[in-house]
């Protein structure tokens, strides 16, 4: 998709979609979920610490349905090209890790992933379900973690 061919609504999303992803991040940070917690280390949220302390509690939403049937794929090497290929998950994979994982392809293709002549990358339909169902899920995990406001920025 070239850039004069993105509708504002679909830029509006794709803006909205980092705004979200990005609170959900800095929530992350502020409640502790941490990779590493030394004094002076970098602070990068550790979405595995998350998943590992609500995973007994979550329970799958529509929206969480949605997004796991949607199966967003990741980026590999390939060759020539870069290819596309299904995130790996075990049989017994619990929903939680499994709609965090998809949560962070769909923001990882958004931002890195090849964006050329790729039937899930160009189909703007499809775009908009995943952004669509991601803010949804990331909201619904910010209720789960009781982010309050450090994901809506009311205090």
């Amino acid at each position: 998709m070239r850039r004069e061919d993105i509708d504002q609504d679909m830029r509006a999303l794709a803006f909205d979609f980092f705004y979200w992803f990005s609170r959900f991040e800095f929530a992350l940070k502020e409640k502790r979920f941490l990779r590493n917690e030394a004094i002076g280390a970098r602070a990068e949220p550790d979405w595995d610490k998350f998943v590992m302390a609500h995973r007994a509690a979550y329970a799958l939403s529509p929206a969480g349905e949605a997004l796991l049937a949607e199966q967003p794929r990741r980026q590999i090497v390939g060759d020539p090209e870069h290819d596309f290929e299904d995130v790996p998950f075990s049989p017994n994979t619990a929903d939680l890790d499994r709609v965090v994982a998809y949560a962070k392809t769909v923001r990882n293709n958004l931002f890195h992933g090849g964006k050329h002549d790729h039937d899930q990358w160009d189909d703007p339909a499809r775009m908009r379900r995943l952004l669509t169902l991601t803010i949804a899920v990331l909201t619904e995990l910010a209720v789960l973690g009781e982010f309050g406001g450090d994901y809506d920025r009311y205090y």
